[in-house]
């Protein structure tokens, strides 16, 4: 069977498109440190960066399967940023948190990350012992209808 393509690009022009027809501001967190990823260094905190990518806000967006492509300006600059899917981690509404985190997806995983994050841990966990705690009594609440 054919692996599926990721979500990720499906997912955020849906939740783009649902923020924008609400009337929300919708801002994204990028992973600033993802190969292919340009953004204004200076803005970045914590290896991230928050944008804003509401239509006032940026021109020429455009978000395809691979890529998420717009000009902004910051402190009056003018600069294209370029965020690939993988650096995507979520999408939000400025005003009130509405929006996701996006899952961690194999595609977007780099050649021996996968069989680090899948590895086994063999541990001599022993199950717990019964303890001699008298059984819970039942709830005194009852239904009433």
């Amino acid at each position: 069977m054919k692996p599926l393509t990721p979500n990720r690009p499906y997912l955020l022009r849906a939740y783009y498109d649902w923020l924008m027809d609400n009337q929300l501001t919708p801002h994204v967190v990028v992973d600033a440190f993802v190969e292919g990823t340009q953004v204004p260094q200076q803005y970045v905190k914590d290896g991230q960066i928050v944008l804003n990518i509401a239509a006032g806000a940026v021109g020429n967006l455009q978000i395809s399967n691979e890529f998420v492509e717009f000009n902004a300006r910051f402190g009056g600059v003018p600069q294209q940023v370029m965020l690939p899917m993988a650096a995507i981690v979520a999408i939000y509404a400025r005003e009130n948190g509405s929006g996701t985190v996006f899952d961690i997806e194999d595609a977007y995983l780099i050649d021996g990350e996968v069989d680090s994050s899948l590895s086994v841990v063999k541990t001599n966990a022993k199950a717990p012992e019964p303890t001699d705690e008298p059984p819970k009594r039942r709830s005194h609440l009852t239904v009433v209808k």
